[in-house]
């Protein structure tokens, strides 16, 4: 288990007094699991440090505008995949199975595809388990990355700390089609509202991604199917550069 997948997982949830208060721990469980290299830890303190000194009402404006009112930066990850679409429903259900699996239970109003709650799912299990989960979903993270990136916001030093804990690297070609998704202007309503209507990102044949590349269901498939056991408990402390 490691806490480090609960830091992240508070740093993208929605700001509070609770978190700007806690901001001197979460820096402490960093530095003290060291999961993160030196470098991706410097990185995640400038958010933390935004966090802690920034003014509260500003910092959940930025967090809504963001995350809550941008489509193409939406935290619900199957959103990237499914859209609104019937999939992802049955998906949502096989995701919160797995969460039930491993004793995680959430509350009715929460969706079980949310990053954050993902997150505090990973940080239940062995690193070594957390890192292969990670795995599935991490074209969606690094489009993520790469548009938080383009816009200089200090929350892309997150999503480049789960790059670096995850076990495997992205397919190019999987992130390109996300990044080909139109951006949202949060303030353009009209705009925002036709956008939420398009199609979900299409994996697999008929799709712009070439026809061997996995399908949106053999990601979800992954995300929901037990990994195979760790090898070694001792890679649960192995540091992750």
């Amino acid at each position: 288990m490691a806490d480090t997948f609960k830091v992240l997982s508070v740093l993208l949830s929605y700001p509070t007094e609770d978190l700007k208060s806690s901001t001197g721990a979460l820096r402490d469980i960093l530095d003290a699991e060291a999961l993160l290299s030196a470098s991706d830890r410097k990185m995640v303190a400038k958010l933390i440090d935004e966090i802690e000194t920034g003014d509260l009402y500003d910092l959940q404006e930025r967090y809504v505008l963001l995350f809550d009112r941008t489509r193409s930066l939406s935290l619900h990850m199957f959103e990237h995949v499914h859209g609104e679409s019937r999939d992802r429903g049955q998906a949502m259900v096989d995701l919160m199975a797995l969460y039930e699996r491993h004793g995680l239970s959430i509350d009715a109003r929460e969706l079980p595809d949310f990053l954050p709650m993902f997150l505090e799912f990973l940080s239940t299990l062995p690193v070594a388990d957390a890192g292969e989960f990670l795995d599935q979903p991490l074209e969606i993270i690094t489009a993520l990355r790469e548009r938080l990136r383009k816009r200089k916001s200090q929350y892309a030093a997150a999503f480049y700390a789960l790059e670096a804990l995850a076990k495997g690297k992205p397919k190019p070609e999987n992130v390109e089609a996300i990044l080909a998704e139109p951006e949202d202007d949060p303030n353009d309503l009209e705009a925002l509202d036709r956008i939420w209507e398009e199609e979900a990102v299409a994996f697999g044949p008929g799709s712009n991604l070439s026809g061997n590349c996995p399908t949106a269901e053999d990601m979800l498939r992954r995300m929901t199917t037990e990994p195979t056991p760790s090898r070694s408990t001792a890679d649960s402390g192995r540091a992750v550069s």
